[in-house]
């Protein structure tokens, strides 16, 4: 497999997974996100498609000026693909070889289909012991193992739309598909902890991973409230149930967050907005104390703020060292973090791509190929037309 790994866009070292060969079967988000994250720490990701592609090849717009779907290059690069018709005996075959000569499969097809093909984790681990085989369900594979995982039906029944709504009449979905993105990840996570195990003991194991437990799980604080308490909160918009002033705020211009999250911060604040007053009355005096007062709170804070545009108070109250921040669009969004020094767009080969979100001092991140086009890759073919592996 040499000739398909390569090396960084430097000429250096492909990262710190280089020589790992990966065969990638997922489709539409988690998946693809988890293996892209792989590709980009340097290993070889064979993207297998069918015949018409990646659900995520036909969603749009927005599409680029070449016609290509922004979401299908957004979560693809540093991949190679080939189209397998798993239907025709020498695709099937394919198929076998690359799973059988990979070190890490990922794949969200239904437990029945992979079955019938042979290409279940059972079936698979007796040829190849040390594979890493990383299954993305959408409930599981016990009682919700026929359920099909929507992230828009996952937000919906694991409570977190409950807890995004301005209030608890108004459930809301979050603006990216949060249970794709934490599953992606969590499946990342898994198999590199796998893979880490499999340098002791030489085999390879089952990873399972699922959007309705990344997503009980990325609850966070308020799954924990409720395992320890019974507490069960409810939408609050932007306002934090247990912090205050934690929220944003009109400016003279655009609304600003502003995250004075322990007594410090809040006497901070006040000093700025000119208000000193507030911090030793007896309303406002603690966390508990504000929280129990937010509206009068509110209405104080926010009289000064208006006096001001988002922009001079984000740069007024930082350095003061109080936490805030205009609510920013994505293009704002990512010219800030330009402005930061964090590059967070970077060019694979002429597609403009963002950025792997980890740093790593001696084994960064690489971006060695651009977004495949379906089924372009033949030397990956090639290479599975080989009897034996070189």
């Amino acid at each position: 497999m040499d000739s398909l790994t390569g090396t960084g866009a430097s000429g250096g070292p492909a990262g710190p997974l280089a020589g790992l060969v990966v065969a990638d079967f997922s489709r539409v988000l988690a998946g693809p996100y988890a293996t892209m994250l792989l590709g980009d720490l340097g290993a070889t990701v064979i993207k297998v498609e069918a015949p018409h592609g990646d659900d995520t090849r036909h969603w749009g717009p927005p599409w680029t000026a070449d016609g290509d779907s922004t979401y299908f290059l957004s979560v693809n690069r540093n991949k190679r693909s080939v189209v397998l018709d798993l239907s025709r005996p020498e695709d099937h075959r394919r198929a076998l070889r690359l799973v059988g000569r990979a070190d890490v499969v990922v794949q969200n097809l239904r437990l029945a289909s992979l079955q019938r093909l042979g290409l279940d984790y059972d079936a698979v681990r007796t040829d190849n012991p040390g594979l890493i085989y990383c299954s993305i369900t959408g409930f599981g594979s016990a009682a919700g193992a026929a359920l099909p995982g929507y992230d828009l039906v996952v937000q919906a029944v694991s409570g977190l739309m409950s807890l995004t709504g301005p209030d608890p009449a108004t459930p809301t979905k979050t603006g990216i598909a949060t249970a794709d993105v934490l599953t992606g990840l969590h499946a990342a996570l898994g198999i590199l902890a796998a893979l880490n195990a499999r340098r002791d003991t030489g085999e390879g194991q089952l990873v399972e991973v699922n959007l309705m437990s990344s997503m009980l799980s990325g609850l966070v604080n308020f799954g924990g409230a409720y395992a320890l308490t019974g507490d069960v909160a409810h939408g609050m918009g932007i306002r934090h149930p247990g912090i205050c002033p934690y929220e944003p705020f009109e400016t003279k211009d655009r609304l600003l967050v502003v995250a004075a999250a322990n007594d410090r911060l809040f006497a901070l604040l006040c000093e700025r907005l000119g208000l000193d007053e507030l911090v030793t009355d007896p309303r406002f005096r603690t966390n508990g104390d504000r929280v129990a007062h937010r509206d009068e709170l509110g209405l104080l804070l926010g009289e000064v703020l208006r006096t001001r545009t988002a922009d001079e108070w984000f740069t007024l109250l930082t350095d003061a060292g109080v936490p805030c921040g205009p609510i920013n669009d994505v293009a704002q969004g990512m010219e800030l973090g330009a402005s930061l020094g964090l590059a967070p767009i970077v060019d694979v080969d002429g597609s403009a791509q963002v950025a792997h979100p980890v740093r790593l001092s001696a084994t960064p991140a690489t971006y060695r190929h651009a977004p495949p086009a379906l089924g372009s890759d033949q030397e990956v073919l090639a290479w599975l037309d080989q009897e034996t592996a070189p």
